[in-house]
């Protein structure tokens, strides 16, 4: 099917771009923005046209797929999709266990019929079409009467969008707001649904370096990982099925044949999950002086917990392995923006614009008044929501835990059910019901009573530190208490559930409300008492969002106009929708007297290897290297086989696994990190430091020769020696 990408004149975005470019390497372009950055691209080396990238079901868009909070992509006819390792870890996990761990061995099938369901909710999304749908939206919204109303009709006109745009079987659609709501456009993606693994090397290949070398440079870290997508009979997708066929993509990409070197173009095609460049400079300060340090605190709690309980229990280990990959990453992560606020002064670079904002919008008189209100009412908004962060924090990590999520999740789908499909709440409509059943039924290979004891009771120990004014009555008339020994009780109480069983969690799918309300099952009672106070806090954050509805739109307006009075081109915070970064490989100086060169090679992993984890190197990866039985894919630049490489494009979470294309649109790599002193370009760009952190294609090929053999992929992709 043809890409319709529609795009209307009222995108800010456009209108901003014929001003010229800050930073060439600074910014993730929206799609329907590539024909207006073209001479920045043509500069920076791109030899395709931009049309043809704007071209989003053509060659090479076409292969770039969405996983969810991962990117991916096509490489061969066969529905052969590849991705990092750390993007597939969730379902390498899934099919280990303590006895057979793939995450640990790895994972290489001989023939399709060996490949292992990526799970359940394992998705991979085709782009179909965008459709710019702003006048429609804010419609909607402006004839909303108060700020309740607005959330709500901005719900029903995205469930009635999605609805229409869903009645063709086989597609998941999605609506983006994109500059605090200053334009909508409809997503529609062909949902694939199963999802299987076909090969990820040892995790001392794909998990090479560990957490001690996250977000580092230098880096040498296989992070790659392939799924295969398959569909029906008839071509259309499908649950999993022994009877069902490889995808055939209309598009894949091709590996480059032309060796990837320093000051070359590159660019990469994904799905960012989020960024907060255009945020007040007071909601920077919350996160700074409280968020961020919170989180670190309780993530670090909770890693400290199941690596101790995992040294005693290898069924701990496996089965909340990804967990604890993502609270390290986030932790890793958020210590490193914090340590870079500091050192590029990212409070006083945020007030200073902001200030500049606000003192042009004063100086318009009358004509900048509604934005300065605009402004006003957020810092209240933001005051507002403050003055409750810890209950809400500690309340949804509690309810999100175990069988007490199980069950929360559980009685609210009986609700919500009861009403039609159009007025339940996003979420639990007839469209998540098989998202809502993969989760239950994935829940025990993610699940060990005992650690889930202690989950609770972390996060029940951390509700009764709350000060008085953020306890929730229907909580604490249920804890029966505001000490240990009630704590202790409560979770003697829970640990009579039978919502461990998978079983058991199916059965309650099809439950009406009176069944849930009926129920001895611990669990299920913790739900039905403290639900009804939830719904109402939940209220009062739709009355904030419907505030920020109104608000944010205006002064992120004025935001975007200031710019362009300055000669600055805008580009949308990024919203996991699809975006194009560009740039070019190079390395960068972190401190004085030291710099870094763009590629890592294959005796730096041999000279960084100590033989014990996160430094063992398979047996076959250092016998190869010593031997310097490079396959054939030694750059003579550099002497070597290249493993990882830099480059100045500006990338966020959820690009992880996006494909890093040349300069003639084929595959030099996968991104899959970012430096250090990056990390804090969430909020506020730094082009000096700013650095993507890939792995070479020809290390994923050369692993695949010579360590961990996967010719049957190779040969698929069309690659012979």
């Amino acid at each position: 099917m043809p890409m319709r990408l529609r795009t209307l004149s009222l995108s800010v975005f456009a209108a901003l771009l014929g001003a010229p470019l800050a930073h060439a390497v600074e910014g993730m372009w929206v799609p329907q923005q590539l024909p207006e950055i073209a001479g920045p691209l043509k500069q920076a080396g791109l030899e395709l046209s931009p049309e043809q990238l704007a071209d989003l079901t053509g060659d090479p868009m076409g292969a770039v797929v969405a996983l969810g909070g991962c990117t991916a992509s096509f490489v061969s006819p066969q529905g052969l999709v590849v991705t990092n390792h750390h993007c597939a870890y969730g379902a390498i996990q899934l099919n280990s266990t303590a006895e057979k761990n793939l995450i640990k061995e790895g994972f290489n099938a001989a023939t399709p019929a060996e490949e292992l369901s990526a799970g359940p909710n394992a998705r991979v999304f085709v782009l179909d079409e965008i459709t710019d749908v702003t006048a429609e939206a804010k419609a909607a919204i402006a004839a909303a009467p108060n700020a309740l109303a607005r959330t709500r009709a901005l719900e029903a006109f995205e469930k009635k969008l999605v609805a229409e745009c869903e009645s063709e079987p086989g597609y998941r659609c999605r609506l983006y707001s994109f500059f605090g709501g200053n334009t909508y456009r409809l997503f529609k993606n062909l949902e694939i649904r199963d999802v299987r693994l076909a090969y990820a090397p040892p995790g001392s290949v794909g998990k090479y370096g560990g957490d001690i070398d996250n977000w580092m440079w230098p880096r040498h870290t296989g992070d790659f990982a392939f799924y295969r997508a398959y569909v029906g009979k008839d071509g259309k997708p499908a649950p999993f099925s022994p009877d069902n066929v490889p995808y055939q993509p209309k598009h894949w990409l091709k590996i480059a044949d032309k060796p990837l070197g320093a000051g070359d173009f590159v660019m990469v095609a994904g799905y960012p999950g989020s960024t907060n460049r255009y945020a007040l400079a007071a909601e920077f300060d919350h996160t700074a002086q409280t968020v961020y340090p919170e989180t670190i605190r309780h993530y670090r709690n909770l890693i400290g917990m199941i690596e101790e309980a995992g040294r005693k229990d290898p069924d701990i280990q496996v089965k909340y392995a990804s967990n604890m990959a993502g609270w390290n990453n986030y932790a890793k992560n958020y210590e490193g923006q914090l340590e870079g606020f500091k050192r590029i002064d990212a409070a006083a670079q945020k007030h200073a614009e902001e200030a500049a904002v606000l003192a042009w919008l004063k100086g318009q008189g009358r004509k900048g008044r509604e934005a300065l209100q605009a402004h006003a009412k957020l810092v209240q908004l933001l005051e507002q929501s403050k003055a409750t962060r810890s209950r809400d924090y500690t309340l949804a990590m509690f309810n999100n835990t175990g069988v007490v999520g199980a069950a929360t999740q559980l009685y609210r789908l009986s609700l919500e059910k009861a009403k039609p499909d159009a007025e339940r709440e996003p979420g639990f409509q007839q469209r998540d019901l098989p998202t809502i059943e993969g989760a239950m039924k994935q829940l025990e290979r993610r699940y060990v009573p005992a650690m889930d004891r202690q989950l609770q009771a972390y996060w029940l120990n951390e509700y009764i530190k709350l000060p008085a004014a953020q306890r929730v009555p229907a909580v604490d008339q249920w804890l029966g208490g505001n000490d240990a020994v009630a704590v202790e009780r409560a979770l003697d109480r829970l640990a009579a559930t039978k919502l461990g069983s998978t079983e058991e969690r199916l059965k309650w799918l099809s439950a009406d409300r009176a069944a849930f309300e009926a129920s001895d099952d611990p669990a299920i009672q913790y739900a039905v008492a403290v639900l009804p106070t939830l719904l109402k806090l939940e209220q009062e954050r739709k009355v904030r969002a419907g505030e920020n509805l109104a608000a944010r739109p205006v002064f992120l307006q004025a935001v975007a106009d200031y710019k362009k009075s300055q000669g600055k081109a805008v580009y949308p915070d990024a919203n996991l929708s699809l975006r194009i970064t560009f740039g070019n490989v190079t390395g960068y100086e972190p401190k004085d007297g030291m710099a870094y060169t763009p590629f890592t090679t294959l005796e730096g992993i041999v000279a960084k290897d100590t033989g014990e984890e996160p430094f063992d190197s398979p047996k076959a990866l250092l016998d190869a290297v010593k031997a310097k039985r490079y396959g054939g894919l030694e750059d003579p630049r550099i002497g070597s086989v290249p493993v990882n490489f830099l480059s100045d494009l500006d990338i966020t979470g959820g690009n992880s696994g996006s494909p890093v294309l040349d300069a003639q649109g084929k595959l030099v790599g996968l991104a899959f990190d970012g430096n250090w002193e990056s990390v804090s370009s969430n909020w506020v760009f730094d082009p000096k430091m700013t650095r993507m952190i890939a792995v070479d294609a020809r290390y994923m090929r050369w692993i695949m020769q010579e360590v961990y053999p996967a010719p049957q992929l190779l040969q698929e992709m069309g690659i012979t020696r």
